[in-house]
């Protein structure tokens, strides 16, 4: 069930991981892998998925593991000065991101050439899990289009649902049994041939960006069998910071939106929560 045969030898600290990691994934989960044929057979590109719980860099790195086009991804450079952590990285191919750069496109300069030179780059398009209350993709960061538009190279909307099943939002206690099954759908590219003569500015990232969020959004309604809200939640519009966790688990976590109307009617009888 791959994409096709790998291309190229991976790095030895790679397969290690994977070989210690695959076998247990693969007894923990059940699995439904779609849209491979939509993974690029060579070259660099970027493959950006929603972001729903702590447990998906593991989730999504097995999805392409499996596609045969294992994927890169990109880390803070302070990391790789961490004594033995930094050198795992390192060995294993993950691309450092220079935060402390004054132009926004220098952060990613790492990106562009790791993609540049064949690697599968992924990229969370939101940068931390959604504050949305009912895990819908929330409004995106720019960086994933960045790369596709700077490199021209495909950018694949990835659409993920299950992984916080296993680990709830901002949850610390994994709940592995009985066994979850990891939903996983990559859709064709987003077409940005329109966006590459113009200015990478502002407002041609902020296109690509809602494209991708609009193309993952949908892949996501396909896997939910549900109906995405109107408005794509923004954390800047509600008040919600975006480090840290903003929302106890038991909210974040509920993603029956009749389950939120309750809580909201609740709200309001109780008045404002002052004591009598």
């Amino acid at each position: 069930m791959t994409a096709g045969a790998r291309k190229r030898r991976l790095p030895w600290a790679y397969r290690l991981v994977a070989l210690l990691l695959r076998p247990l994934l693969m007894g923990l989960t059940k699995r439904d892998w779609k849209g491979l044929e939509n993974l690029p057979a060579e070259g660099g590109f970027v493959v950006s998925p929603n972001h729903i719980s702590y447990a998906d860099p593991l989730v999504f790195a097995h999805f392409m593991y499996d596609s045969g086009r294992e994927a890169y991804f990109l880390g803070k450079d302070s990391l790789f000065t961490i004594p033995v952590v930094g050198w795992l990285l390192k060995q294993s191919g993950q691309i450092p991101v220079y935060r402390n750069s004054v132009a926004a496109a220098g952060a990613y300069r790492s990106a562009v050439e790791g993609v540049r030179a064949g690697k599968p780059l992924g990229i969370f398009p939101e940068g931390t899990i959604t504050r949305d209350p009912d895990l819908w993709p929330m409004r995106g960061k720019t960086g994933a289009a960045r790369v596709a538009l700077e490199t021209r190279c495909p950018l694949i909307p990835v659409a993920q649902w299950g992984a916080q099943e296993i680990l709830s939002p901002y949850g610390h206690r994994p709940s592995l049994f009985p066994r979850k099954t990891m939903h996983m759908y990559a859709g064709p590219p987003v077409d940005l041939t329109d966006l590459y003569d113009r200015p990478i500015d502002t407002k041609v990232l902020r296109e690509a960006t809602d494209r991708l969020m609009d193309r993952i959004t949908g892949l996501l309604e396909e896997i939910r069998g549900e109906q995405r809200p109107q408005e794509r939640f923004d954390p800047r519009q509600h008040g919600v910071p975006e480090i840290g966790d903003p929302m106890k688990h038991h909210e974040i976590g509920r993603h029956d939106r009749r389950g939120r109307d309750r809580r909201d009617r609740r709200d309001r009888r109780d008045g404002d929560g002052a004591t009598p």
